[in-house]
């Protein structure tokens, strides 16, 4: 088990990692995508998790002191509903609008010898919400053309 700084959310049983330097919008975005009733995302943690490898598969689930916490600039360190693991499938950085490519290329980053497939976001644009919700939906879907 190893644990990561971040947040992590999960699209039902999908988790997705949230990567960033702290002020980097990861709780802000993940906290807009939970708020978005028709996407039923949940929290898995924030600031923390914990990760386990299961053959070739992460899972990702909140530290147990933790668990249910999020901290909301602004606001402060609130109790939210989560959910207790979820299979880490995307990882996505979290970066300045100028720094995303328009078509970026496949790229991949390895957590615990496990491949994961990696982009740019930039977590303050209005649309950050429905593309993360369209990545997902290329997971299992073949939508995404190069």
């Amino acid at each position: 088990m190893s644990v990561l700084h971040g947040t992590c959310i999960a699209f039902g049983t999908t988790g997705i990692l949230l990567r960033g330097p702290s002020g980097a919008g990861k709780s802000d975005l993940a906290l807009r995508l939970i708020g978005r009733s028709d996407l039923g995302v949940r929290l898995v943690a924030d600031d923390q998790i914990s990760l386990t490898r299961r053959g070739d598969e992460l899972w990702a689930g909140p530290p147990a002191q933790i668990a249910g916490m999020m901290e909301v600039r602004g606001v402060g360190l609130l109790q939210m509903n989560y959910t207790a693991e979820a299979w880490l499938r995307l990882v996505l950085d979290l970066s300045a609008p100028g720094d995303v490519p328009r078509l970026p290329q496949a790229a991949h980053c390895t957590i615990d010898g496990v491949p994961l497939p990696l982009y740019l976001i930039a977590p303050f644009e209005a649309s950050a919400p429905d593309k993360i919700a369209l990545l997902v939906r290329s997971l299992d879907e073949d939508i995404l053309r190069s």
